[in-house]
Formats: structure tokens, sequence, C-alpha cells
């Protein structure tokens, strides 16, 4: 059985007559009963105009929407990505399908995340805080206004 755990963008390196070319590849981390192993999921050929700090994210923007997550933004790399990767064939084994009896599903104590995410990530984007922050008695009141807030 195999379980998913996370995908993560890692570069490689091959030197051709002395100059060295730098490929990146999406990558998910599998466990397996003989542990941990790396697949492959495509590659994302050269990330080089984009600093290392944006890979991450890059990653994650992209197994989303490889998940069918859709983007509230559009970002045409993401989507340029995915593309590539659809035109790829699966390079490993999938896990089995699991059938799930719909009628029998039940849910105990549910909680609201999806507006509270999207209020926080509003709160983040409009740098609310740092407006706060400048205000009388700042060193609980945006913590506190956030909460109320979200």
């Amino acid at each position: 059985m195999l379980y998913r755990d996370e995908v993560f963008i890692k570069p490689t390196r091959k030197t051709v007559r002395g100059k060295i070319y730098t490929n990146h590849l999406l990558v998910e981390s599998i466990s397996t009963p003989n542990g941990p192993r790396h697949r492959t999921v495509c590659s994302l050929g050269s990330l080089a105009p984009a600093p290392r700090e944006h890979w991450l994210a890059l990653a994650h923007k992209l197994e989303a929407a490889l998940s069918g997550q859709q983007s509230l933004l559009p970002d045409a790399e993401v989507d340029s990505l995915r593309r590539r990767v659809d035109a790829q064939p699966p390079s490993g084994p999938r896990p089995e399908p699991v059938s799930v009896l719909l009628d029998q599903i039940e849910v105990q104590e549910a909680r609201e995340a999806g507006s509270v995410y999207v209020g926080h990530q509003m709160w983040r984007r409009l740098h609310l805080d740092a407006i706060l922050a400048l205000s009388e008695n700042s060193t609980e009141r945006p913590f506190y206004a956030a909460l109320l807030t979200c």
C-alpha cells in the first residue's frame, strides 16, 4: 500500500562538456512497506529565473491544481506546468481506488474553515496587521482584531 506524503521540487544537475545543466523535477514522497521513497511526477525543466524560495509555493500550487483544486487567482505558470504534467504518462504505480459507502459517512464536530481561511488571507494581503500595529496599544490589538474579523 502506498501513502502520499508531500510533493516538492527537486533540482538535478548534469554536466555535459564542462557545462552544468540544472533540471527540476516535481517529486512526491510516498511511504511504502519498504520505507519512504521519492517518485518523479514529471520534469519541470529549468526554473532558473525563479528564486529558490518560490519553488515550495509553486509545488503546493501545482499539487493543488493536479488534485482538481480551483485557484481564486489565475496563474499562467501553474497552468502551463499542469498541462505538461497531464501530457506525460504516469511514472509509477498508482494507489488502488478505495470504495466508500456514502450513506454511512458521519460528520462530527464540523467547523467552518473556508471563510475563515479566505478572511485571514485577505487580512494578510491587505497588510492590516501592519496598519493596526501603528495604532496605540498595538501589542495585542492586531491579533484580537484578526480573531474578531475572521
